[in-house]
C-alpha cells in the first residue's frame, strides 16, 4: 500500500510542476482537454477488445493523468482538489453497497445493479431515471444504459423469448413500410425500433450489443484487407472484379480465421 501512496503522491507532484512550468499544460482548461479524455477513453476500449495487458495499463494511467489533472484545475478554481474527488466516490460506493456496508441483503449482481439505480435516484432528487444518461453518450451505447436503467425500477421484461418476440414484431413493421414505399421518416423510425429491440434482447442472452458489433467491425476490416491484397498480388483492381470474384478471396480469408 505504501508503494502505491507513493507512486500517486509522486503523479500528483508530477502534475504541480507541469502546471507551473510546462506552457502547453498551463494553459488547459476543463475544456480543452475533454475531447482527449474521450479519445483516451476510446483507446482504453480498443485495448480491451484487443485483449491487449500491456496496452490496457498504458491507457489507464493516460485516464489517470486527466482525472489528476481535472482535479489540479479545479483546486485552482477553489473548486474542488483530487481529494474531494476521492472522498466524493469513496462516499458514493459506501451508500452504493449497502449489502456489504450495511445490512441490504442481495442475492445476484443484477440485484446489486437494480439497487444502486434506486438508491441513485432518491440520493440526487432526480425527477426521471434517466436523467442519468447522458445526452452525449453514441446512441447504441445510450440505448443500452436506458434499458440497464429502467429496468433498476421493474419497467422490464420477464423472459428472453417475450423480447424476440418484439424483435420479430418489429423487423415485419421495418419490411412493411420499406415494401410500402413510405417516406424516409417512417422506414427511419421502424428501423430504430427494431435496433432498440435488438439491444434489449442483447441483454438478456447477456450480449453487450456494443462490443459485439465493434467485434464484427473488425472481423469485416480483416476480411476485407486480405481481399485488397489478395486482388494486388494478383495484379487485380476491385473495382473491376465482379462480385462473384470478390466472394472468392472473401471466403478465403473466412477460412483463414
Amino acid at each position: 500500500m505504501e508503494e502505491k501512496l507513493a507512486a500517486f503522491k509522486h503523479l500528483l507532484e508530477i502534475m504541480d510542476e507541469l502546471r507551473d512550468k510546462c506552457p502547453w499544460d498551463k494553459k488547459q482548461t476543463f475544456e480543452s482537454i475533454r475531447y482527449l479524455t474521450i479519445e483516451e477513453t476510446y483507446e482504453l476500449s480498443d485495448a480491451i477488445l484487443e485483449k491487449n495487458v500491456d496496452e490496457i495499463k498504458k491507457e489507464l494511467g493516460d485516464l489517470l493523468l486527466h482525472i489528476v489533472f481535472y482535479s489540479k484545475i479545479g483546486s485552482e478554481q477553489n473548486a474542488f482538489d483530487i481529494k474531494d474527488v476521492i472522498n466524493n466516490i469513496n462516499e458514493k460506493l459506501i451508500k452504493r453497497h449497502p449489502h456489504i456496508f450495511g445490512d441490504v441483503k442481495v442475492q445476484t449482481a443484477e440485484d446489486v445493479a437494480n439497487n444502486w439505480e434506486k438508491i441513485k435516484i432518491n440520493e440526487e432528487g432526480k425527477k426521471s431515471v434517466l436523467e442519468g444518461v447522458p445526452k452525449s453518450l453514441p446512441p447504441l451505447v445510450k440505448a443500452i444504459r436506458m434499458q440497464e436503467k429502467v429496468r433498476g425500477v421493474g419497467f422490464d421484461w420477464e423472459k428472453p423469448h417475450q423480447v424476440w418476440d418484439k424483435v420479430l414484431e418489429e423487423l415485419n413493421e421495418l419490411k412493411t413500410e420499406v415494401e410500402n414505399n413510405s417516406k424516409k421518416d417512417r422506414i427511419e423510425e421502424e428501423f430504430g425500433d427494431l435496433l432498440f429491440a435488438l439491444v434489449n434482447y442483447a441483454r438478456f442472452i447477456d450480449v453487450n450489443p456494443e462490443d459485439a458489433l465493434e467485434k464484427t467491425n473488425r472481423k469485416f476490416i480483416k476480411r476485407f484487407q486480405y481481399l485488397e491484397k489478395q486482388a494486388k498480388e494478383n495484379d487485380k483492381l476491385l473495382q473491376d472484379m465482379s462480385l462473384e470474384e470478390m466472394d472468392v478471396y472473401w471466403n478465403k480469408a473466412k477460412d483463414l480465421e
